[in-house]
């Protein structure tokens, strides 16, 4: 198999490591396959867009999720670090409200599988991090919501010393307990 997959804290959120083929030239490994992904994780999912982004250390996006159209996301890094979580935002799940995270870098070679029904942001470790993500539905502006990455509620433990620079909308975000979420 092209990777181990690991259950996370929250039974749903997935760790991807993946096989990673190194010598003294490089390395090699296949960052996505349908059907091994489909057979490692059980999950037969159909992505129907890819995006990049690049940030500046100690930039934090998130945490976004979509009302409609909600996206799943594969998630990795190939550039730098980040901490990368997401918080369950599904009412009626065992751990509503709960949340994982870890750290993805183009060292570890790490996906996390963060389905629909998640908030999702991270935060920037390294001077610049590249972020590349496979989404399951379209991008929705009209849908977007953004929850407070410090909501108290929450309670995500972010790195230390962290300094955050946030966009005007994240900087909008709302408080978790007034947040429009999953039913």
């Amino acid at each position: 198999m092209p990777y181990i997959v690991t259950p996370t804290a929250i039974p749903d959120i997935l760790m991807l490591e993946p096989k990673v083929f190194g010598d003294s030239r490089g390395f090699f490994y296949e960052s996505f396959n349908d059907q091994h992904f489909a057979e490692t994780t059980g999950l037969n999912i159909k992505f129907v867009q890819d995006n990049h982004s690049r940030s500046a250390k100690g930039v934090l996006r998130g945490l976004h999720y979509q009302l409609q159209q909600p996206q799943g996301k594969l998630v990795r890094v190939v550039r730098g670090a980040v901490f990368d979580v997401a918080v369950d935002i599904r009412r009626r799940s065992p751990t509503f409200g709960k949340w994982v995270g870890c750290e993805l870098s183009e060292d570890n070679h790490r996906q996390f599988w963060v389905p629909p029904g998640f908030a999702h942001g991270f935060v920037v470790l390294s001077d610049i991090a590249d972020f590349l993500y496979k989404t399951t539905d379209y991008y929705a502006p009209a849908h977007e919501r953004c929850i407070a990455w410090n909501d108290p509620d929450v309670g995500i433990e972010w790195p230390a010393e962290m300094h955050p620079q946030l966009s005007v909308k994240d900087l909008q975000g709302k408080c978790f307990k007034e947040a429009d979420v999953f039913n």
